[in-house]
């Protein structure tokens, strides 16, 4: 288990501690015991001095010499030597008076010849006389039988003095060390507290939480760099808050584009595809980060991002997308200027605009045809009557197919201009509550000689929760009427028609139903087109082929819906969905 960073604090704390309190302990045993040392060896200078001093002022002489040294020594509790100017020795405070003789001459001894040139000598050495070492400590006298005076004590004594003071040093040591390892404690601690602030904050940063603490962080080292790091931090979400403001606005400006937006990197990795692009590429967003061979299926759009990252410029092509490569798109790819380099692609639908180009086309040869056909009905009937003049009967009957087709032309010319006022939304709503039995008698009133003509049934099925509708009345009678009347063209003699008025899921369903030879279901989707007949011969009497088409604009118009679908028991069956 890691330590925490408290205990290794502490630990290093305490280590140093320890470390700085054992080597000054150290040094102060070293120097108390040097010290001590020095204070015996100057102590035994001095007692040797003051000694020679009372020598030299006595009066002892032979064998009373011997005697002296040992009152002396008694005193000094020390060993006293009293030598001749010849190397004798003269007295000893360990030697009795026979033993004197048998004692070496203490000439040749180092303390004996360096107080010969000093004021006093101090020598370390081992005594052959009392087998042990001793410190030596040797003077000059002016005593007429004494030439040195030599004090001696044992460094055995020496060294329990300087042991006593090794003891005090270590027992220094012992109270000092509780006192080294609270204040290692309280430092880590106090440490360690700052520290944790310090990541209580940092926390803070990383959950999100850029608001500047209160906490201070002192004015120590720690204190400048937890401030350095707090205003980095605080300038790092400043610049993250901005680029996420842009990314956020670059998004939504990206997901409401109708274009689709295909971003990639210089290496080829998608960076950024938009809802558009997924759609038109069918793609998801686990697109990102792939390269774009792996997500891009299309050929031509692989060449052409090939050529953009290899800083090329692609024609624009137009192309066959989606999942049932129904729609068309233009695919535009370019590269990326910068150093990061890359490329963008970005796809345009244009579906809608082809299928307008059609339409259009469409729309011209249609209306080309219905009006050349009645014009060149009108145009040879015009020339027969010109050419001679035929019996009244016969012009009659021209005149009044004359005026038949340029009444198919005047309604073809109203229809479209209303279709035309419909696209410009120039027609405008005047809704009112509508009764719909009056609008279906009314209708039915239209087309009575019609529907006499062909001896037909018309039947009203009302229910008493649809008797009225918000809508225009004008707009919504000529709804029904544009129904009604293709019910009666396509519906044989002595048929029946049905007109019905339901309310379903808080909308009024108005229904038409005849008995007609019905829909071919390919056609059921394109009844509402412009000119579109499900008669390809466009030999049936009857409208103009824009009856349907207007329905569905005014029911759109109205915020509704229309349908066209075949009944069970045959015909077909238009419903008029329109909001309560």
């Amino acid at each position: 288990m890691p330590l925490s960073f408290r205990t290794r604090i502490f630990a290093a704390s305490l280590t140093v501690a320890a470390a700085a309190l054992a080597l000054a302990t150290l040094i102060i045993a070293w120097e108390l015991r040097r010290e001590e040392r020095a204070v015996i060896e100057q102590r035994l200078r001095d007692q040797t001095r003051l000694i020679a001093e009372l020598l030299s002022q006595g009066t002892a002489a032979g064998a009373g010499l011997d005697a002296e040294a040992d009152r002396l020594a008694e005193l000094l509790d020390a060993r006293l030597t009293l030598i001749a100017s010849d190397g004798r020795v003269v007295g000893d405070s360990t030697a009795d008076d026979g033993a004197l003789a048998a004692l070496e001459n203490h000439s040749d001894r180092p303390e004996v010849q360096q107080a010969g040139t000093r004021e006093a000598a101090v020598v370390a050495r081992y005594s052959t006389t009392v087998e042990a070492d001793l410190l030596y400590a040797a003077v000059r006298t002016t005593h007429p039988q004494v030439a040195y005076v030599r004090v001696a004590l044992p460094l055995t004594t020496v060294a329990e003095q300087v042991r006593r003071v090794g003891i005090n040093a270590l027992l220094a040591f012992a109270l000092a060390a509780p006192v080294a390892v609270a204040l290692a404690w309280l430092s880590s601690w106090l440490l360690s507290r700052r520290l944790q602030a310090i990541a209580g904050v940092a926390r803070q940063y990383s959950a999100g939480d850029l608001a500047r603490p209160s906490y201070d962080y002192g004015d120590d080292e720690l204190g400048t760099v937890a401030r350095v790091l707090d205003a980095s931090v605080q300038e790092l979400g400043r610049r993250l808050e901005e680029i996420s403001r842009d990314r956020a606005r670059m998004e939504a400006i990206l997901s409401g584009m109708v274009e689709g937006v295909l971003v990639l990197d210089r290496q080829g990795r998608v960076q950024l595809v938009n809802r558009a692009a997924q759609t038109m590429l069918q793609v998801d967003h686990a697109a990102v980060g792939r390269r774009y061979l792996e997500v891009v299926r299309h050929p031509d759009i692989s060449a052409q991002l090939t050529a953009a990252l290899g800083g090329g410029q692609a024609e624009p092509r137009e192309l066959p997308l989606g999942a049932s490569g129904t729609r068309t798109f233009v695919a535009r790819a370019a590269p990326v200027a910068g150093p990061n380099g890359g490329a963008v692609l970005v796809l345009h639908d244009i579906t809608d605009l082809r299928r307008a180009d059609q339409i259009r086309r469409d729309f011209v040869a249609n209306v080309s045809h219905e009006l050349r056909t009645p014009l060149t009905a009108i145009r040879g009937y015009v020339e027969a009557l010109s050419e001679e003049p035929p019996d009244p009967a016969l012009a009659r009957r021209f005149v009044d197919v004359i005026a038949r087709h340029t009444a198919r032309m005047e309604r073809l010319v109203a229809d479209l201009l209303r279709l035309a006022r419909l696209d410009a939304r120039q027609e405008r709503l005047d809704v009112t509550t509508c009764d719909v039995e009056q609008i279906f008698t009314a209708v039915q009133a239209d087309l009575a000689g019609a529907i006499d003509a062909k001896r037909q049934q018309v039947a009203l099925s009302i229910a008493a929760d649809a008797r009225v509708v918000r809508a225009d009345s004008a707009k919504l009678r000529d709804v029904v009427g544009n129904l009604v009347e293709n019910a009666v063209n396509y519906s044989p003699e002595g048929a029946a028609l049905r007109l019905e008025a339901v309310r379903r899921d808080g909308a009024v369903d108005l229904v038409v139903s005849d008995s007609g030879p019905g829909i071919p279901p390919a056609d059921l989707t394109r009844v509402f087109e412009r000119f579109y007949r499900v008669d390809r011969s466009r030999s049936h009497p009857g409208g103009t082929g824009l009856g349907l088409a207007i329905v569905r604009q005014l029911v759109e118009l109205h915020g509704g819906s229309v349908r066209a679908e075949n009944r069970p028991e045959g015909g077909a069956r238009f419903t008029v969905t329109l909001p309560a």
